[in-house]
């Protein structure tokens, strides 16, 4: 992650990216994480950082929590957090 982000959004970035290893088998982790990066979505806006703005908004698409079943899209969405974390 860049130093740029204010240190509360950083946080919550990382603590998503720890978040979404565990929620692609479980549903309840799914939906929080889902929710985390919504709210960070609007943050990122809010705060002018809208490149971030554009990954968290990209893994959002593929972001759609189903009860009873797993992820379907958890490979591309696990590549691209992977990506995201690493910078």
């Amino acid at each position: 992650m860049t130093k740029e982000l204010p240190d509360n959004i950083q946080q919550d970035l990382e603590k998503a990216c720890i978040l979404h290893k565990r929620a692609t088998s479980d549903y309840e982790k799914c939906v929080e994480f889902n929710t985390l990066m919504s709210d960070l979505l609007a943050r990122l806006e809010d705060a002018g950082h809208y490149r971030y703005a554009d990954r968290v908004m990209t893994i959002l698409l593929d972001c759609m929590p189903k009860e009873g079943s797993s992820c379907e899209k958890a490979t591309i969405s696990g590549e691209r957090m992977n990506k995201f974390c690493k910078l």
